[in-house]
């Protein structure tokens, strides 16, 4: 695959080597000219012309985000990030008191609160998963992973929803969703995934892999825009869920302002219940369609696994110690543990090298516009760290 690399569309290679695609990316360079472009024009016009272009980038966002997961546009919802999409699911399901929900001890909060607050406010019982060392030298405090089997022993006739990320923020932990998605379709359980950490650098597809609802942010791998994210739910899980948040959009009738009929959607697009920022979903359209549904996911996630090898095999300091996973649990996150983590931070700092720090860990997170030369020179700069 020939990956175009260059700095005119990656414009921060200008000013900075940014390995932290984990955090917020430094965003496309032709998603932040369409955004200009529409903030223009609704500067200049306003009106019924804006309102076009409005549902226009909408469709756009959608069509190209359903190429990404291989499912139809109507699955597809614009949301302004994972914690949206993830409270209208728990908070829309339709819970009974003893229910259970599993989850992992260290969970993102966008995929954790929601369900914590139907604990609180519904009576489901919410089980976790116990967090396993990565390594025998780090202290077992770390985020490492989690186990298949304990999570299998913590089902019950009761569990209703299982809800974890695809790949842990910290440790860069993958699950094996199509493993995770088996055991739940053999359960009638509801696998419910945050993908912040993986769509846009890794391959997901949910109705391949039996996952009933899943979301992220538009601005880590898919290097869009803050405050933009895409949310899928498959037609059955849909039909679960109440509306928790309506307005126009969420009716069949939407700009029919005078038709007050309760109508939802039967589509996705139930869940966008007000009025997007068009700005912002036309510059991640524009993400999905010239860089991702270009390229695709495995292609992507290839040259991420690639760069990665190139930085290990430079890497040679015993100070630092990778936490390394097997097979599907391999990610875009390359975490490593170091006790000395400040020290790495300013020699970084030094160098306009840009990585991700987290509880303890320096996070290399690079994306495929990369080169063989950025990941060579993080690994000299970390070498020289004593």
């Amino acid at each position: 695959m020939n990956f175009d690399k260059s700095s005119a569309l990656f414009t921060s290679k200008e000013e900075m080597t940014f390995i932290g695609h984990c955090s917020v990316s430094p965003l496309y360079s032709k998603a932040a000219d369409i955004a200009v472009e529409l903030l223009r024009a609704h500067q200049q016009r306003g009106g019924a012309p804006i309102l076009e272009v409005y549902m226009e980038q909408l469709n756009e966002l959608k069509a190209h985000t359903a190429v990404l997961l291989r499912t139809q546009p109507e699955n597809i919802a614009s949301v302004k990030n994972t914690s949206d999409a993830m409270s209208m699911v728990a908070n829309g399901y339709p819970f009974e008191p003893g229910d259970e929900i599993i989850s992992f001890v260290q969970e993102y909060p966008a995929n954790f609160h929601p369900w914590r607050l139907q604990e609180r406010a519904r009576g489901v019982k919410l089980k976790l998963v116990s967090n396993q060392p990565a390594r025998a030298d780090i202290p077992p405090s770390t985020i490492g992973s989690w186990s298949m089997e304990e999570l299998e022993s913590l089902i019950t006739s009761r569990t209703r929803v299982i809800a974890l990320s695809h790949v842990q923020f910290t440790s860069g932990y993958a699950a094996d969703l199509r493993q995770l998605g088996q055991l739940c379709k053999e359960r009638s359980i509801d696998l419910v995934i945050d993908v912040a950490q993986s769509l846009g650098a890794m391959p997901v597809y949910p109705e391949e892999m039996n996952i009933a609802a899943l979301a992220s942010a538009g601005w880590k791998w898919l290097l869009g825009p803050i405050g933009t994210g895409v949310f899928y739910t498959s037609p059955a899980f849909r039909d679960k869920l109440q509306p928790v948040q309506v307005g126009a959009e969420t009716m069949v009738q939407e700009f029919d302002f005078m038709n007050l009929d309760w109508n939802p959607n039967p589509t996705a697009r139930r869940f966008e219940f007000s009025t997007s920022p068009i700005y912002l979903v036309a510059a991640l359209a524009t993400c999905i369609r010239e860089v991702h549904a270009r390229y695709g996911a495995e292609a992507i996630f290839q040259e991420v696994l690639r760069l990665q090898g190139i930085f290990l095999n430079k890497l040679d300091n015993p100070a630092f110690k990778p936490l390394l996973f097997e097979g599907p649990h391999r990610s875009g996150i390359l975490s490593i543990y170091c006790e000395e983590l400040e020290k790495i931070k300013a020699r970084l700092v030094e160098n306009n090298i840009v990585c991700a720090p987290r509880s303890g860990m320096l996070r290399v997170a690079p994306h495929f516009y990369n080169t063989e030369e950025d990941m060579e020179r993080l690994a000299e700069v970390m070498n020289g760290v004593s």
